[in-house]
């Protein structure tokens, strides 16, 4: 009797947890009136929320059954039931911790530069949209942008199965921005975008596959196959970030992955991310390709003055002696051959960039240097145009900073004009399960 007790304690007190984080709402992270502006949509919590009360839906049909068997199934058997009961409320706590951290950010005062990357993701969707306008199944919650640690930007794409949730699906894109790289001038958030946009567009598959039939065509070599196989997604966004800002964001990402030659020149079997001295060499091919050719050029003679092979690396081989004909053949199949789930068409038709939106980015820069924002400049080319402005070393980076964020986020219009209503707009609908 003493053992059963002891159960009916415990299931009471986790039934006391049980439903403490089934809804996450504007005040409940601490967002203020004034901070709607900056806050996520009205949408972006209804899909929290659809998230929190499947959880609970299934915490609770565990916990009732715990509550009718505790009293005559095995000790035992009401342990492991209990067990499944606290699995789903752990996956609830983490789940909403997932929101809270994001969403409760736009409550602070970096609030404004997460605004203004959302805007800056949301811009990249544009040129699709314009291009091939039916290739979206329909509208999709836009990506939201929060910080942590870390050296670099990460995404966690939509729909994707997280561990960090145990196994919950993301209902929306996020990315991750270092605390240190919230400066409107950072091409790897356009690289972070781009991985977004290839896992919407739905071909992760085709691609890779395409890669290993390419590669293994012009090398027979499968192990230089296998390689450009592994680094497929790295790649493509890599190549998507070139088309969504132009050269800068080749040469913005040449400075994001500039280290001491040990570093650059070592190869890690397996690793997601090509090793960064070919990383480079396949940018400047790409700029090549796009009819950038003397911009590939220099960045490429930059690049092999900074990195000489024949100094010292840790690369395979195989992989420097094929290269040459390998890499001008990956840039050529990603970017430029038609693919099923684009419609027929190739990278460079959805998302094209011409001389004319570099020449618009260049006109941007120099407004910025003399302290106005190009107001009818694409968000996404205000990236390339904000490094433009800041390598010529004439402006403040605090300033330029300052004034591309606030020009970002007076495009972040909230249809929610007070925090009544946007709290209204939040609790319709928080029971549908997804």
């Amino acid at each position: 009797m003493e053992t059963r007790l002891f159960l009916h304690t415990k299931i009471l007190a986790l039934a006391a947890r049980a439903r403490r984080l089934v809804q996450v709402d504007y005040a409940s992270v601490g967002i203020r009136p004034q901070d709607i502006p900056y806050a996520p949509s009205p949408a972006h919590f209804r899909a929290a929320n659809r998230r929190l009360a499947k959880i609970d839906q299934e915490t609770q049909r565990r916990l009732e059954q715990v509550k009718q068997t505790w009293k005559t199934a095995p000790p035992d058997r009401v342990l492991r039931d209990i067990a499944l009961v606290e699995r789903e409320v752990d996956r609830s706590r983490r789940a909403f911790g997932l929101f809270f951290e994001v969403f409760g950010q736009r409550g602070t005062t970096f609030a404004p530069a997460l605004a203004a990357h959302d805007v800056i993701a949301v811009d990249c969707y544009a040129p699709i949209r314009q291009a091939a306008p039916a290739l979206f199944r329909g509208p999709l919650l836009k990506p939201v942008c929060y910080m942590e640690h870390g050296f670099s930007p990460a995404t966690m794409r939509r729909g994707i199965q997280l561990n960090r949730l145990l196994g919950e699906q993301n209902p929306f894109p996020i990315i991750r921005i270092p605390w240190d790289r919230d400066n409107p001038w950072q091409a790897v958030f356009l690289h972070e975008v781009a991985h977004n946009l290839q896992a919407d567009l739905g071909i992760w598959q085709e691609n890779r596959r395409a890669v290993l039939e390419r590669t293994l065509r012009f090398t027979g070599d499968p192990t230089v196959t296998r390689t450009y196989a592994t680094w497929h997604k790295e790649i493509f966004a890599d190549l998507a970030a070139i088309l969504l800002g132009g050269p800068s964001a080749a040469w913005g990402m040449a400075v994001f992955l500039a280290h001491p030659a040990p570093r650059t020149m070592t190869f890690r079997p397996g690793g997601a991310h090509p090793t960064a001295y070919l990383r480079i060499l396949i940018l400047a091919e790409m700029l090549r390709q796009i009819g950038f050719g003397a911009e590939g050029d220099r960045l490429q003679r930059v690049w092999q003055t900074l990195y000489n092979p024949n100094r010292a690396h840790r690369i395979p081989a195989t992989l420097l002696q094929t290269a040459d004909t390998v890499i001008p053949q990956i840039v050529d199949e990603i970017a430029f051959q038609t693919r099923r789930n684009l419609g027929q068409k190739a990278l460079v038709n959805i998302i094209p960039f011409s001389r004319d939106d570099e020449r618009a980015i260049q006109a941007g820069a120099r407004q910025l240097v003399q302290g106005r924002v190009p107001t009818d400049l694409p968000p996404r080319f205000l990236v390339g145009a904000s490094s433009y402005a800041l390598a010529t070393g004439q402006t403040s980076p605090r300033q330029l900073s300052q004034r591309v964020i606030t020009h970002l986020t007076r495009l972040n219009t909230r249809s929610a004009s007070t925090l009544a209503e946007a709290q209204a707009a939040v609790r319709t609908a928080i029971s549908t399960v997804a």
